[in-house]
């Protein structure tokens, strides 16, 4: 699997309703290379206005400089303001919309986690600003989503069988940052699976100091399939003490990672649950699932809103 701009650039932005993603961690391969200006495409969604994504360009360009949305390519020079003016229904008077890096599951790609976010309804939608971030490395193994979403994949890091050792993952970090730096600043994280145990865990790294050092405090999380981190050398960092920052967790009841969704959740010391019938997918949201989302979006208006008043 290359990583090429040309194998980057084309996707489909057709919305729909997409199959359940089942991700399965599995050993990797060898690792490739990692060079910290090789940034991979981002997807940047700030409301679902129509538009057709720009034609595919024929000269080859440095992937580190530019900054990819379904309606424009354009330099990363040019920074994202804070986030689209925010809808007077919030509630919570906030002036603009919180902003959400979001980390894709293991082997698959940031348009395939903004079509499986994309199940959600509008009113939820139209309440975030969000970012799609493709992850650092090209799938070393197969995807489990082949010949349900189309290719490129890419995994954040590489773990052994037990889980407990992970390589490239200070590469992983450094990668995060980078882009937070130049594309931010964000709010908040949005993740799934191996992209949620990441993001739960980045709130304890930033605050020991060992990650996210450049960037402001990560202030909401919304947690989908998640789990803590198993390497020793991390966990002891990253779970140092309670996670503050309100979060939110997806449980599903036939998610083979639910016992250990449930573990990282008594580690949040101020946490909303939503939970679901299905696995480890990103689910729709039913009447009391879309109840808990709403109320945990009021949460995140009214603190935006108290903290710019001041």
């Amino acid at each position: 699997m290359t990583s090429s701009l040309a194998s980057n650039t084309v996707f489909h932005m057709e919305r729909g309703s997409a199959p359940h993603d089942v991700v399965k961690a599995k050993l990797a391969l060898k690792p490739a290379p990692f060079k910290s200006n090789q940034i991979p495409l981002a997807f940047h969604r700030s409301s679902h206005t129509t538009g057709a994504p720009e034609k595919k360009k024929s000269n080859l360009v440095d992937r580190s400089e530019y900054f990819y949305s379904p309606y424009y390519l354009r330099k990363t020079g040019e920074k994202e303001n804070m986030g689209s003016e925010g809808s007077e229904g919030g509630g919570g008077g906030c002036s603009r919309k919180p902003r959400f890096l979001c980390l894709h599951g293991f082997r698959t790609n940031g348009e395939i986690m903004r079509k499986q976010v994309g199940k959600w309804p509008e009113s939820v939608l139209e309440n975030f600003d969000m970012v799609y971030l493709d992850a650092p490395f090209p799938a070393q193994g197969k995807s489990e989503v082949e010949g349900i979403f189309d290719p490129p994949y890419y995994e954040w890091f590489q773990f052994n069988k037990e889980f407990s050792e992970y390589t490239n993952f200070d590469k992983c970090l450094e990668y995060i940052e980078d882009y937070m730096v130049k594309q931010g600043p964000f709010d908040g994280l949005v993740g799934f699976s191996q992209g949620a145990v990441i993001s739960a865990g980045l709130p304890g790294l930033q605050a020991k100091g060992v990650a996210l050092t450049k960037v402001p405090k990560i202030k909401f999380l919304i947690i989908i399939g998640g789990a803590k981190f198993k390497s020793p050398a991390v966990a002891e960092d990253a779970y140092s003490s309670p996670i503050q920052c309100p979060s939110l967790h997806f449980l599903g009841e036939m998610d083979f990672l639910k016992p250990y969704g449930l573990e990282l959740l008594e580690h949040c010391a101020d946490a909303s649950v939503i939970h679901h019938p299905k696995g480890h997918t990103v689910p729709r949201l039913d009447e009391k699932g879309l109840e808990t989302m709403m109320s945990f979006i009021d949460n995140i208006q009214k603190i935006l809103a108290e903290k710019d008043q001041h």
